[in-house]
């Protein structure tokens, strides 16, 4: 076997930016300052790095299979997290809406991207994106066709408007012919996009598939 030779990565050749520069230094002055210590950034960025949309994911799995979690989740979001081990930010609110039958819910942020990044991590590009910011709020059906996603007629859109305060969780309808699914396999149905609202979950290996078009839209706003 001949020895392989290191080759630099492009990050390790490159230049600081004056930014990066800057950032750099007043974390190092921040540090002997003690204002904190880079343990505990350690520990911040490894939390950050932990939360991604397969925790959403959980709990949209849990509350399919167990309807008094289900229940409280809706009832008090924070308090059903804290029961699978979950923490939630302080200084925010969660708020879930389910998706049925009739009612669609979609998830934006009008203003900038308030998120509910302790469930799904960091938010998609398109999701801080001014188009969708501005069109889904106007035209939450075209917006929601051209994810792919066609809503009966008779169903009613709802759009809901993330603040600094408050943050939603979509609560995606369980998909039909998934009721032997396990826990863990029904988490594998549920994407990122379904728990924002632009996508239904996934359907369940050999069970029917979804469709849909349009009803007229409602928006909320919470200030």
């Amino acid at each position: 076997m001949s020895e392989a030779h290191e080759h630099p990565h492009p990050e390790d050749t490159a230049v600081p930016t004056d930014f990066e520069k800057r950032a750099g230094a007043m974390f190092e002055l921040l540090i002997q300052k003690r204002v904190f210590t880079a343990d505990e950034v350690r520990q911040q960025m490894e939390l950050m790095e932990s939360r991604n949309p397969a925790l959403g994911a959980k709990v949209v799995a849990k509350a399919w299979v167990d309807p008094a979690f289900k229940a409280r989740l809706l009832e008090d979001p924070q308090a059903a997290l804290e029961e699978l081990g979950i923490a939630w930010d302080k200084g925010t609110q969660l708020a879930v809406v389910e998706n049925t039958p009739e009612v669609h819910n979609a998830v934006v942020c009008t203003l900038c991207s308030c998120y509910p990044r302790p469930l799904l991590g960091v938010p998609p590009s398109w999701y801080k994106s001014l188009a969708y910011r501005s069109r889904i709020v106007a035209e939450p059906r075209d917006v929601l066709l051209e994810f792919g996603l066609r809503l009966g007629e008779d169903v009613e859109v709802r759009v809901h408007d993330s603040t600094a305060d408050m943050r939603y969780l979509v609560l995606p309808m369980r998909p039909s012919g998934a009721e032997r699914l396990t826990e863990p396999e029904l988490a594998e149905l549920v994407s990122r996009d379904s728990m924002i609202g632009a996508a239904q979950a996934a359907p369940a290996p050999g069970g029917p598939t979804r469709t849909a078009s349009y009803a007229d839209a409602s928006v909320e706003r919470h200030n």
